[in-house]
């Protein structure tokens, strides 16, 4: 990228940590060489313009407290006590808002942004938990494998989870939210998309507009919950209507810069 390029792109004071969501990663290592990672092309594309780009590994299955815990471990360990901001894909945003709330991270922490984050839950984990549970807590459990995850992300423990865990005076919040339609829904999407839909209304495939919006504002993605972190949409792309999120990760800095950071 060249420094004409750079330039369009918003340089914060404070690091920008990037959260994954339930069953993520930070990143995949391939011969111990450093391959995909969870937000592809974004964390360099803010780097170039100076930014300091983190992204920590936390459990993938495990509960909001668990992850958040993890998270308020790793910012300790990369930056101490300074400031940051925080941008949570999904269950991130909600290991976010737990660690800003619950474990004293609010006093570093200067925004969340959360991107498809249900934070009203999702219908979908309800059909889930509902149809599944019986056997998969059992083989989980059986494993070794936390699976909390699924439970936290229902309707009704996201109603607790909001009423136990409000915004933090002090902390700007701000939301993403994704909408995909045909023709653009995958295979893979179509089930979960239509029992969101018929629930809740349009949706990114697995969590609805109306429960990722959360904060002052909040933006609208077209795509679904993988394309929101820059996953390419194949059928997008081959129709040339899928645009690089990479550009629009920097619109959110460009938004906590206009909001004074």
């Amino acid at each position: 990228m060249n420094n004409q390029q750079d330039r369009h792109i918003p340089r914060l004071d404070a690091p920008v940590v990037l959260v994954h969501g339930v069953s993520g990663f930070d990143r995949v290592f391939k011969l111990n060489r450093p391959g995909k990672e969870f937000f592809p092309g974004v964390r360099p594309h803010l780097e170039a313009a100076g930014n300091r780009v983190l992204m920590p590994r936390v459990s993938a299955t495990a509960s909001i407290a668990t992850r958040a815990a993890e998270l308020m471990a790793f910012v300790r360990r990369e930056v101490g006590t300074s400031a940051v901001h925080v941008i949570g894909h999904s269950m991130g945003g909600l290991d976010a808002r737990y660690a800003v709330r619950h474990l004293g991270l609010d006093s570093q922490v200067l925004s969340v942004t959360t991107i498809g984050c249900p934070h009203r839950g999702s219908t979908f984990a309800d059909w889930g938990v509902r149809t599944f549970g019986r056997v998969t807590h059992p083989l989980f459990r059986a494993l070794g494998v936390a699976d909390e995850a699924f439970y936290d992300l229902t309707t009704e423990s996201c109603e607790r989870f909001n009423e136990r865990t409000p915004n933090v005076p002090g902390v700007r919040y701000f939301s993403v939210a994704g909408v995909i339609e045909r023709p653009w829904v995958a295979h893979g999407w179509k089930l979960p998309s239509r029992i969101v839909r018929n629930a809740e209304g349009p949706n990114d495939g697995v969590v609805s507009v109306a429960s990722a919006t959360w904060g002052e504002a909040t933006a609208i993605w077209r795509g679904d919950h993988l394309n929101l972190v820059n996953w390419p949409n194949k059928r997008m792309r081959k129709a040339g209507e899928w645009p690089d999120r990479a550009g629009e990760y920097a619109a959110l800095l460009g938004q906590l810069k206009q909001a004074g950071f």
